[in-house]
């Protein structure tokens, strides 16, 4: 059974804030749209959101398939628990003094709501589908190659994660012809920027294999 130090808890830890950090910026800000190439258009989660599917291969491949699942597993619970949250301050009855913000605050917040329902859905899927995936050619290609190895599963994975979520988030927001001009390009963004992000793979997992790894108590995993 895989012992884990001291630091490697504190590494984690940091690791799994990043990840849900980046998770509730695509769920909030996500509603966001900015222009793109052809009269496409792209959601400004863009920028964070491949940070959360980068972070389950990074940690996957230093901590091994369990941690990775187990941050999926912390992923899913914060979505519901925020749309718990969400519901419930919504559905309270507003003070005089703050009904300026009544419409505004139930608009972003009722939408935000709409959009941990997508995420959780097309989290699941997109989620295990990466991790499985990933470890999938792990088993196949071999140790090597982490970054071919990401960067495959992260196609198949943006994509479920994109089709799934925009359906249930944007039908009835957006026309369906604007959510196909969103999907297509937030897709292949989403794609190209896993791919950049690489290298800051490569960097997490060199820090997290060879930085602060002295001494310490173990415990089991």
């Amino acid at each position: 059974m895989q012992q884990f130090t001291e630091r490697d808890y504190k590494k984690i830890l940091i690791c799994l804030s990043l990840y849900l950090t980046s998770l509730f910026a695509a769920n909030t800000l996500g509603i966001k749209l900015m222009p793109f190439f052809f009269g496409t258009h792209l959601s400004v989660a863009v920028f964070c959101f491949p940070i959360v599917f980068i972070m389950t291969d990074v940690i996957g491949e230093v901590y091994g398939k369990k941690m990775a699942n187990n941050f999926v597993i912390a992923g899913i619970i914060s979505i519901i628990l925020f749309l718990f949250y969400s519901l419930i301050s919504t559905a309270m009855p507003w003070a005089e003094k703050s009904l300026w913000a009544r419409d505004s605050y139930n608009q972003i917040f009722g939408l935000s709501a709409r959009f941990s329902i997508a995420s959780v859905v097309a989290f699941i899927i997109a989620e295990y589908q990466d991790v499985v995936s990933f470890f999938f050619l792990k088993k196949n290609i071999g140790e090597k190659y982490f970054w071919l190895r990401s960067n495959l599963s992260n196609v198949w994975s943006q994509f479920f994660d994109t089709v799934i979520f925009m359906l249930i988030a944007f039908v009835g927001v957006y026309p369906l012809s604007t959510i196909i001009l969103i999907i297509i390009p937030w897709w292949l963004y989403k794609v190209v920027m896993g791919f950049f992000y690489t290298p800051l793979s490569y960097l997490g997992i060199h820090i997290l294999k060879n930085y602060g790894n002295g001494k310490a108590e173990t415990s089991e995993n």
